[in-house]
């Protein structure tokens, strides 16, 4: 007899993270319990959660719930965060694993994240808006203000999945680049090829600075007006990860003065401000907070799922998910997706 899966997605969908060849996988492993047109009822949860094994999705799961779930082994965000929406004491004393597929995005984003550090290095999105309009200019003129990657100083910001993904497409460049993390110990940094540095160092000294940290309790508005006035003239700013580690009142004022360049993707409020000036700027490279969501990324999300649930299932740890760790979920402050 299988054991019961409840596979409530929301935001997600069934049809956007599993291939059909994932789905089968899923269902020759499990008797599915889904729910795919928005949240499921709360009824529908708080009946199922005796009979489950596992959870997939961003269930709202505090003690008096999971005190139900008493086959429950396995709960997965597939969102991308671990939320505050879990008591993960009871979890760690009851030894329910909790995981989540953020990992799947990392690639995508820190690939997109060097696509925005060439784009602005060689001047490609003010270009292309003067070609347009007629008003492009020819050869070494259009180019006073490019330059290589090439040997250049590079300063990440939160060494964490994307950063890590980052280094290993950065290093065919043959950059220098200086770490911001204050989770991790220096030689760990230096371990990986990287130099250790205060946030005041890597924003005075980088040529390009990629901001790739988790939002958490204690790294609010990080990049503040005196970190955002150290950043040197002439280097390019990439926030990829959570605008609420930006002061963006400050960073708006800093790019009006015209002399450092920004690729930005997330923002305080989404939809973003219409009458914006940063719509206005030639120095910005904007996105729609569209760094990861790509279908490789979804589908990577389904195949990581159910090949770690098919472990857990044969009693074995999962291996390909992020596990929770008590001591870092309590700082995290990810705001749900829409």
């Amino acid at each position: 007899m299988k054991e019961k899966l409840l596979f409530d997605p929301y935001p997600r969908t069934m049809e956007l993270i599993l291939s059909p060849g994932d789905r089968k996988r899923l269902e020759s492993l499990f008797e599915v319990i889904s729910w795919d047109s928005g949240r499921m009822p709360s009824g529908t949860v708080e009946k199922s959660l005796p009979d489950v094994m596992a959870v997939v999705g961003q269930t709202d799961l505090p003690r008096k719930r999971l005190a139900i779930a008493e086959k429950l082994k396995a709960i997965i965000n597939v969102e991308g965060n671990f939320l505050q929406n879990i008591d993960y004491e009871y979890c760690f004393q009851k030894g329910i694993h909790v995981l989540n597929a953020g990992i799947a995005f990392s690639e995508a984003v820190a690939e997109i994240s060097l696509a925005f550090a060439l784009s602005l290095a060689r001047d490609i999105p003010r270009n292309d808006r003067l070609f347009r309009v007629g008003n492009e200019i020819y050869g070494r003129k259009s180019n006073s203000d490019s330059f290589l990657l090439k040997g250049k100083k590079v300063g990440i910001i939160g060494l964490g999945n994307i950063g890590k993904a980052l280094l290993r497409l950065l290093k065919p460049f043959g950059v220098s680049i200086g770490v911001y993390d204050p989770w991790l110990p220096g030689n760990h940094v230096i371990q990986m090829g990287c130099k250790p540095e205060s946030l005041q160092d890597l924003l005075e000294t980088s040529k390009i600075i990629f901001l790739v940290a988790g939002a958490t309790t204690e790294n609010r508005a990080m990049i503040g007006e005196a970190e955002i006035g150290a950043i040197k003239k002439g280097s390019i700013f990439i926030l990829t990860s959570r605008a609420s580690l930006v002061d963006f009142t400050a960073l708006i004022e800093r790019l009006k003065k015209g002399d450092i360049k920004a690729a930005i993707d997330v923002f305080p409020e989404e939809p973003f401000a219409k009458d914006s000036i940063l719509r206005k700027l030639d120095n910005v490279l904007l996105s729609a907070h569209r760094a990861g969501g790509i279908p490789e990324a979804y589908r990577l999300i389904g195949e990581m799922v159910v090949d770690d649930l098919e472990l857990i299932t044969k009693g074995l740890p999962p291996v390909r998910l992020q596990k929770a760790n008590l001591e870092i979920v309590a700082k995290l402050a990810s705001k749900p997706v829409k």
